[in-house]
């Protein structure tokens, strides 16, 4: 290959990578064609882009961005998955998509700086998007004041409702009997 054809390579590459804080980071050897053509007709449903990439440019073209450390993991044939809400959607993603797809290989995947190991990749599919992890901490902030109202509120209830019985029976001519307590 040409050094000017490398060089339009591996800018094309720092344009996509640019904006990216993570990527999966896998290995598509041994899937057909028809296979693969499907798995990115999938993926890009859901917004999540393939990029089978050079090792060497990709290397290059990563060095100093957020994505550096996934040139660790850059060997053999690899292809960068990137997209979609988050790296964990993205991992989940490419997690259900391996349950048919059995040639389908984790290398790794890097997320906001930390870097996990192809057998860290399910463990990562399990974790709380940020949208989900906001809406768990946004919960755990509300939770003791949603129990203070309800505190504050019940023996009003309790009182309502006699009161609205009482009302019931005079209504009805009953005669209430009183309580000795």
């Amino acid at each position: 290959m040409s050094k000017p054809v490398k060089n339009l390579i591996e800018t094309q590459y720092k344009t996509i990578f640019a904006d990216l804080d993570g990527a999966v980071l896998i290995d598509i050897r041994g899937i057909t064609s028809n296979d693969t053509n499907a798995l990115r007709a999938t993926l890009a449903q859901r917004g999540i882009r393939i990029t089978v990439v050079k090792n060497s440019l990709a290397k290059r073209a990563t060095t100093g961005t957020s994505l550096e450390k996934i040139g660790d993991l850059l060997e053999g044939a690899s292809a960068v998955v990137y997209g979609g809400d988050s790296v964990v959607n993205v991992a989940r993603e490419l997690i259900e998509q391996a349950k048919t797809l059995p040639n389908l290989t984790f290398k790794g995947a890097l997320m906001e700086g930390t870097l996990f190991k192809a057998e860290e990749i399910e463990a990562l599919s399990k974790y709380p998007t940020r949208e989900e992890a906001q809406a768990q901490a946004l919960q755990l902030i509300l939770s003791p004041g949603k129990n203070l109202v309800a505190s504050i509120l019940g023996p009003g209830k309790k009182i309502a409702s006699l009161v609205k019985a009482i009302e019931e029976k005079l209504e009805k001519g009953e005669a209430i009997a009183k309580i000795s307590a």
